[in-house]
């Protein structure tokens, strides 16, 4: 997994700027099964105003060609709690003190990535004083192991549930965070995660009633602080539904436009097709994944995607992506709902169904 978490603010998209030498860039078109990417330097012809032409040396990359990968594992929502007044603890009387149980399944991918985030739509507090709406969602704080233990080193709080404990219950989940080494971002403050290749990721959320330009500034700020690699999740849309609203592609769209590399999307608890708008991709849902609120589901499924984001030989700015898809339950027994998402067999009805929800094939990258 990556190595230093810095919390703070982001750099160059993967958009190649006018003028550049199309060397700068590597070709959309790579194989999911090839062994290694090879990527083009550019190397410079000019010469010194001298009467003995001088070549001017090739510049010697900092990274090479294997090293120039960086793998980040998304998936979607997950409440790691029950409802805060129900009377029956489903989600606690099945994990118990288990903190290995929920990504039993999926901790080994996460763990050798270089950076997995997920949406946690549940506050991580001790208050007791909530909001009334339908469903109240309090997490507690030493089960946040359930992140560390199975490879998750970011999240995104900007959701509906975030303040279901009002601003007291949201101020003690960000220290609860801190204090587990767990990123955080969402639409007030980003977060920035370095890998072990000294390649910086920076991430910023979005709410469900947050405008793209509302993040402009904390994006110019990641830039600043160096991100290669700009993450922006979005807890938008419309929930129940199968493709986004009119909105949520304004907003996904505006994101890219202005200097974003990937918007993930949660929030409808449905699957909803994947998007390559201007060469990035835009996730619009990836439903929930392991969900502690929902104990009887009227529709299971879920997915892990991994994008691998190909840097420059220096690695100051992703110039290609490559996806893979992993078909998942949010349950591993039916009917009703365990908690422990496992993935679908391999070209069963199952992964075909989640691959046809994300107007996706395996063969597209």
């Amino acid at each position: 997994m990556g190595l230093v978490a810095v919390m703070s603010v982001n750099i160059a998209a993967c958009n190649s700027k006018p003028g550049e030498s199309v060397l700068d860039t590597v070709s959309t078109d790579i194989e999911q099964s090839a062994a290694t990417t090879v990527l083009l330097e550019t190397i410079s012809t000019e010469t010194t105003p001298s009467l003995t032409p001088t070549p001017t040396a090739t510049p010697t990359p900092s990274l090479a060609p294997e090293e120039r990968t960086v793998t980040v594992s998304f998936t979607g929502d997950c409440t790691l709690t029950q409802d805060y007044r129900a009377s029956k603890k489903s989600f606690d009387d099945k994990v118990k003190d288990n903190m290995d149980y929920c990504f039993q399944n999926c901790a080994e991918m996460f763990k050798a990535d270089d950076m997995t985030l997920v949406n946690l739509e549940n506050p991580v507090t001790e208050t007791t004083s909530h909001k009334n709406n339908q469903y109240i969602f309090r997490m507690k704080p030493e089960n946040l192991e359930m992140l560390t233990r199975a490879g998750i080193e970011a999240v995104n709080i900007a959701n509906n549930h975030t303040m279901d404990f009002w601003e007291e219950g949201l101020k003690e989940t960000r220290k609860n965070l801190d204090d587990k080494g767990i990123l955080w971002s969402d639409d007030k403050y980003t977060s920035i995660f370095t890998t072990s290749k000294g390649i910086k990721i920076g991430m910023v959320g979005l709410g469900n009633d947050t405008n793209a330009s509302k993040v402009y500034g904390l994006i110019d700020d990641l830039k600043k602080d160096g991100a290669a690699i700009i993450i922006a999740s979005c807890h938008f849309g419309q929930e129940g539904v199968y493709e986004p609203t009119a909105r949520q592609k304004k907003i996904a769209h505006e994101l890219i436009d202005y200097g974003v590399d990937i918007v993930v999307g949660t929030h409808p608890h449905r699957l909803q097709p994947i998007e390559k708008y201007n060469g990035h991709y835009i996730f619009y849902s990836l439903s929930n994944f392991c969900f502690g609120g929902n104990y009887s589901l009227t529709d299971p499924d879920s997915v892990i995607i991994q994008c691998d984001f190909i840097m420059d030989g220096d690695g100051s700015k992703c110039v290609d992506y490559r996806l893979r898809v992993y078909p998942y339950s949010q349950t591993s027994t039916r009917p009703g709902n365990d908690f422990c998402p496992k993935p679908y067999a391999w070209e069963s009805e199952d992964y075909f169904r989640v691959m046809k929800r994300l107007n996706w094939a395996q063969g597209d990258e």
